[in-house]
């Protein structure tokens, strides 16, 4: 029986940012990543995506360009159809990576995202652990309608907003309480969480695969 591979070290800080260069291509990190304090937002986005909000401002890349946009019809307002084109780079990217290069780069950061996760209020729960149950979480967010309805929330005060698209909010009662994971799984559009949730699942099981249990 052949030796298994060994298992390489893990690693510290200062190698995280190369690391995942390696790991996504110079374009895509240059694109994307928020290498500053990426184990800290990485841990503190895992935790805020299955709760009422994750802000952009901790997240590990950068928010997708542009503006959500709305189209009005019979005197509601929808999100438009060609706002999903928005989310396709950064989908394509996700897809472009391999999942078992990923996965093993993961094992090696697991040190520090748990030491992290147990800096952020969590001493007594395995980081692995809520990894997979946001992966579920996401996966089990519901299908993105073909029309999202939409609606401003009412500001009270003398200053108007100056960046209204940031205060839509979805018109089903059901998909505004959802979590901030499930929203962003609408949000992306139909044929986008479809893509999304095949990477998702091809990442849970090269997880399952390397994660030391």
């Amino acid at each position: 029986m052949p030796e298994p591979a060994p298992q390489q070290p893990a690693l510290v800080e200062a190698d995280v940012g190369p690391a995942l260069t390696r790991l996504l291509g110079v374009q895509s990190a240059r694109q994307w990543l928020r290498p500053d304090g990426f184990v800290r937002r990485f841990v503190a986005t895992v935790g805020n995506l299955g709760r009422a909000h994750a802000p952009a401002l901790s997240w590990p890349v950068d928010p997708t360009p542009g503006r959500l946009q709305v189209v009005q019809q019979e005197g509601r307002q929808f999100i438009d159809p060609d706002n999903a084109q928005r989310y396709v780079p950064f989908v394509l990217a996700l897809e472009a990576v391999d999942s078992q290069t990923a996965a093993a780069l993961y094992t090696r950061l697991l040190p520090l995202l748990q030491s992290a996760h147990e800096e952020l209020g969590y001493p007594r729960q395995r980081f692995h652990t809520r990894l997979m149950q946001l992966i579920d979480h996401l996966l089990a967010a519901p299908s993105a309608p073909e029309r999202i309805e939409v609606r401003l929330t009412e500001v009270r005060g003398p200053i108007p907003s100056q960046r209204p698209w940031v205060r839509y909010e979805f018109a089903d009662p059901a998909l505004e309480a959802a979590s901030a994971g499930h929203k962003l799984m609408v949000r992306v559009g139909a044929v986008n969480q479809r893509r999304l949730k095949a990477k998702l699942v091809e990442l849970r099981a090269a997880l399952q695969q390397n994660t030391p249990r």
